[in-house]
């Protein structure tokens, strides 16, 4: 598949729209690289996916006999640290509200990036070889029949002690979090729909994963699209980038604190992957993301989103405990 540039990006996706032929996309988590594929030319030798049971990987899944092995190296709390202050200081400067912090993670494991794309339990999975796997449990947008709709994902708990749902829907920090971010979703959407609102405000998802059950919190925001709305397919995608619940609010100011902060670049992590039958659109949030460098290790990106409220070690933790993978 080629790379493009942004602009050739949003031109592909309009004709491609336009024409009505199916196509998948997966954008970067700035923006300015991209794939856009039709359907019929993606080479399953060289890049699968499954999006809610469609693409050339859906059906194709496998049952390990027996659980993974599965080690990671997090960085040290101490390193955690210094960018978690940066983070902190800028939001106690008045210069964000919310951030999303990612590391990123060595990972040491007997399992491929394809074995874990065929064996991944999730909505959306990606694999591109020799490249990177995403199983992804966030949707990003879906457009379909004039309405758009996103559902941010803010707030994790493991389901390991009972009463752990309820703890979370319960926790301050949280709530917060999940506020800005639902009112970040409201705001991009109302740049491209109109009457935008909040069908299900913060409700609770269970992910089973190699690891043991977690929870996670979402809601629907939705919008009505203006229109003449598929003539401009690719601009309404790329103008709603970087997802919010990825990066905190407000968006732009928030994405110079990060760049501060986190000492690698995201590359395709964050990023946004999707597919068109050439009316509606389904798309994903790229989380749950695992990346194979040039001399074939491995490594695990994951953070999480970081308030005035947060704590140092309940953050730290929280990072960690997304380094899964959806297999049980």
């Amino acid at each position: 598949m080629q790379q493009l540039c942004r602009q050739d990006a949003i031109s592909r996706i309009d004709a491609l729209y336009a024409e009505r032929t199916p196509f998948l996309f997966i954008i970067d988590y700035d923006g300015s690289r991209a794939y856009v594929e039709p359907v019929a030319d993606v080479d399953a030798a060289e890049c699968m996916f499954d999006f809610g049971g469609t693409g050339n990987g859906a059906g194709k899944r496998r049952r390990r006999p027996s659980a993974p092995q599965w080690g990671y190296t997090p960085e040290s709390l101490d390193d955690y640290r210094r960018g978690f202050d940066t983070v902190v200081s800028n939001i106690k400067a008045g210069n964000s509200y919310l951030v999303n912090y990612t590391c990123r993670v060595p990972l040491e494991t007997d399992m491929t990036l394809l074995e874990m794309f065929l064996c991944a339990d999730a909505r959306y999975r990606l694999w591109l070889k020799d490249r990177f796997v995403c199983f992804s449990p966030e949707s990003f947008v879906r457009i379909d029949g004039g309405v758009i709709r996103s559902y941010p994902m803010k707030g994790t708990a493991s389901l390991s002690k009972p009463g752990a749902e309820r703890e979370l829907m319960d926790n301050v920090k949280e709530a917060a979090e999940h506020a800005t971010i639902v009112d970040l979703i409201r705001n991009d959407l109302s740049m491209v729909a109109g009457n935008v609102r909040v069908a299900r405000y913060r409700y609770c998802e269970r992910i089973d994963t190699n690891r043991g059950p977690i929870c996670q919190t979402s809601s629907e925001i939705c919008g009505d699209l203006l229109p003449g709305y598929g003539r401009r397919m690719g601009q309404i995608l790329f103008s709603l980038l970087p997802a919010g619940s990825i990066t905190g609010a407000p968006k732009r100011k928030t994405m110079e604190i990060i760049s501060r902060a986190e000492t690698y670049e995201r590359g395709f992590y964050t990023g946004v992957m999707g597919y068109s039958d050439g009316r509606m659109v389904d798309s994903a949030v790229m989380i749950r993301y695992v990346e194979q460098g040039a001399g074939g290790e491995l490594c695990f990106k994951a953070g999480g989103g970081i308030t005035a409220k947060s704590d140092l070690l309940s953050e730290y933790e929280e990072m960690k405990q997304k380094v899964y993978v959806p297999v049980y």
